[in-house]
């Protein structure tokens, strides 16, 4: 049974999951969004392949500890996937920074601006998930 780790964003959803012993996150894919169902069945077949028991959905929150809009609708995605999945645990974890944190590491690692766009939501998903992950140990 592993964990899922989602960035979700308005116009890509990030995807990571952990290894069968929930001690490593893996960059799964970049789910490019079409509409809520595309999505759900993108994630779906994910879920089913990678026996995902719990999701991990990473909440932006603002430097002063409040939810703005973008967390709102992380939490209304949550709120979907938890009708669509009520046997999957879903958790949301404070994700302030990730996204800095996966571009300044691409671009230490040299990677084009081109390559950076396809792969930094999956990056920021890894991130968000080893995080939960660590925190729990």
């Amino acid at each position: 049974m592993r964990l899922m780790g989602l960035d979700v964003g308005d116009a890509t959803i990030g995807v990571a999951v952990s290894d069968e012993l929930g001690w490593m996150a893996h960059g799964v894919c970049t789910i490019r969004r079409k509409s809520i169902d595309y999505d759900l069945k993108e994630l779906d077949k994910i879920i089913k392949e990678k026996h995902i028991y719990k999701i991990v959905i990473g909440l932006p929150k603002n430097m002063n500890n409040t939810i703005g809009e973008r967390g709102n609708k992380s939490i209304k995605f949550g709120e979907l996937l938890k009708n669509y999945y009520p046997e999957k645990e879903i958790v949301f974890w404070d994700e302030r920074l990730t996204t800095a944190v996966a571009e300044r590491t691409l671009l230490e690692a040299d990677v084009s601006r081109k390559n950076r766009k396809k792969v930094i939501d999956k990056i920021a998903a890894v991130l968000i998930l080893q995080s939960y992950m660590d925190a729990k140990k």
